[in-house]
């Protein structure tokens, strides 16, 4: 089986995929295109997974450029190839060709970024977490760091969870309403005491108050469609051992 990428025509000047889990070497709970280094699959299947995926932007896997993601507002330059350890942040901007950047999802966001006039790229995990604490301007500012215009910036919002799948308590409403009251909105009512969250309405909003040129969402759910996409919250849901992590780069 082919991989499948999806891309934007917002990003067209610029190679870049979200990669689903179609085309991999993985099996099991993994089956598909596996990309973690980080899950319990096979590290050597891992790495063939990655490889595919690198070389799907004409690329080999020791171009590609990734980070150890703790859902931090850390943003990292990278200036050249990687070593054996990836930087501990979650988000990666660059300037230099030829260099993919690398960002690994189950559920969260996967945002790419890109000023094509200007020949700098970008690439942010962006979970609630990461949200909510300011990943996404801060990969903003380094791109302007570099030489980027806010206002040239595209950032694209790839397969992430839907408000339809992702049910909250109200301790994490709280949490929301306490960085803003204005937040409610990416909130609606569930069952109970449940909330149902909007995460990618929320990425679309910092992105477009923090005053890029462009931002969409892709509109992919990966809880509601297994076949293409890997979930975090639905490996709970169905009380599988482990879970696939879907790539996502881009590259000048």
């Amino acid at each position: 089986m082919s991989l499948e990428i999806i891309t934007s025509d917002a990003l067209k000047d610029v190679q870049h995929g979200f990669f689903t889990r179609k085309g991999g070497a993985s099996s099991g709970v993994f089956d598909g295109l596996n990309c973690g280094l980080g899950s319990s699959d096979q590290a050597d299947v891992v790495k063939i997974n990655r490889a595919r995926a690198a070389q799907a932007l004409g690329l080999s896997a020791k171009d590609l450029c990734s980070a150890h993601q703790i859902h931090s507002a850390d943003v990292v330059r990278v200036t050249g190839p990687q070593d054996s350890t990836p930087p501990t942040c979650d988000a990666l901007v660059t300037d230099q060709p030829d260099l993919a950047l690398v960002i690994l999802t189950a559920d969260c966001q996967p945002v790419l970024f890109a000023d094509a006039k200007a020949r700098v790229i970008g690439a942010a995990h962006a979970g609630w977490k990461g949200a909510i604490g300011g990943i996404l301007e801060a990969t903003l500012d380094e791109m302007e760091a570099l030489g980027a215009s806010r206002e040239n910036i595209t950032a694209i919002i790839g397969p992430s969870i839907s408000q339809r799948a992702y049910e909250v308590g109200p301790e994490f409403l709280d949490d929301f309403l306490a960085d803003s009251p204005d937040n409610a909105r990416f909130f609606a009512n569930g069952e109970g005491d449940r909330y149902q969250f909007d995460l990618p309405a929320f990425g679309l909003h910092r992105l477009r108050q923090a005053g890029v040129g462009h931002a969409e969402w892709t509109r992919h759910c990966t809880y509601s469609d297994p076949a293409r996409f890997y979930s975090y919250r639905r490996s709970v849901h169905r009380k599988e051992a482990d879970y696939g992590r879907l790539i996502s780069m881009i590259r000048l």
